[in-house]
């Protein structure tokens, strides 16, 4: 239904007041007496062989909503009944601020994809903190922490702490995000000198708590090998909880899309059916140059069952889908939980 009616509908227009729309009719709908205890027995799947305990917290499905989708911790109650095993809200930063100029988000029909230049829109980490004390689901919930655009790289530091300080009673997890292309110089924050010291940073800060929490680093899928070999490195040295790789793409190789519409679209981060093979090189890499020892979140390119096993092959523990869930409906998730309780059940036997 939703492939053959409901998208093709929503594709006819913006893809952000799609977004919007989508949102408000969710908050709606899932207020209905008895509607999420509808959706949940149409999506959620549960079977003790899904569960994953991973970074001390357990998960009931390896499956969950990448950042970017619920930026604001707006519709975490109402997601929570779709089967995700995580949503991952975000990327905060401290103040608010407004994002790129619109329209930020276009969509790559002929090939799966997004491309999105939105720039860390979000009414500020303190916003969502009040809208994350009111939440009713006990889903597990990360949070994407990054830097407001007018903060200089040299005082991003001081950012990631606020956020972390604000979010630390209200979530599960962290995740840095220096690998958005949509941020001026954010990306320079991966290199290994500034990303060492930020991580260091919020480490000292996490291990503070009474009960410290994972802090995972989220890379783009741009980077060299030799970057790469950084990150495993700065991942050991930190002491940090993992890796989700990836980000989105700045390449717009091998698109089926016209050159002119892609140029005309212009900057931005390219999600979906086009990143799945990269993302993938990245996580097998990491996994098997750290000597299996990485932990490893996939994410990018995940439209079906098939796509989500193979990232979990080449070394990911968990992953999660965005543009996937946009494309496919909130059908994949359950697709993708049944067909993994078939493949952890045959690797039993």
């Amino acid at each position: 239904m939703y492939k053959s009616f409901i998208r093709p509908v929503l594709f006819n227009f913006d893809p952000e007041k799609v977004h919007h729309f989508t949102f408000n009719t969710l908050k709606f709908a899932m207020n209905l007496p008895g509607a999420g205890a509808i959706a949940r027995g149409l999506y959620k799947v549960s079977d003790p062989v899904l569960e994953r305990e991973e970074f001390g917290i357990k998960f009931p499905s390896p499956v969950g909503l990448a950042a970017g989708f619920d930026k604001e911790a707006k519709v975490v109650d109402e997601f929570s009944n779709f089967g995700f095993g995580f949503i991952e809200i975000g990327t905060l930063t401290p103040k608010g601020q407004p994002g790129n100029p619109k329209p930020r988000i276009f969509r790559l029909k002929a090939d799966n994809g997004l491309i999105n230049r939105m720039g860390f829109n979000n009414e500020g980490v303190k916003e969502a903190v009040e809208r994350l004390k009111k939440r009713k689901s006990n889903v597990i919930v990360g949070g994407n922490i990054g830097k407001n655009k007018v903060t200089p790289n040299e005082d991003a530091v001081s950012d990631y702490e606020q956020c972390f300080e604000a979010l630390f009673d209200h979530v599960d997890y962290f995740t840095v995000n220096v690998s958005s292309p949509n941020t001026p110089n954010l990306r320079a924050l991966q290199d290994k000198e500034p990303l060492t010291k930020l991580l260091l940073a919020l480490q000292a800060l996490n291990n503070q708590k009474a009960t410290p929490k994972p802090i995972l680093l989220k890379i783009a899928p741009d980077l060299t090998d030799s970057q790469l070999d950084d990150i495993i490195e700065i991942a050991e040295t930190t002491g940090i909880a993992g890796v989700i790789a990836t980000n989105t793409t700045i390449s717009r190789a091998n698109l089926k899309s016209s050159e002119n519409m892609v140029e005309n679209i212009g900057a931005g981060g390219l999600s979906g059916k086009p990143l799945t093979k990269r993302s993938t090189e990245v996580i097998r890499y990491l996994y098997e140059k750290s000597g299996k020892k990485l932990k490893i979140i996939g994410v990018g390119g995940i439209h079906s069952a098939a796509d989500a096993i193979e990232k979990l092959e080449a070394g990911a523990c968990l992953v999660q889908v965005y543009t996937g869930f946009i494309y496919e409906g909130p059908n994949l998730v359950k697709e993708i939980n049944k067909a993994l309780i078939k493949y952890y059940k045959s690797k039993k036997n």
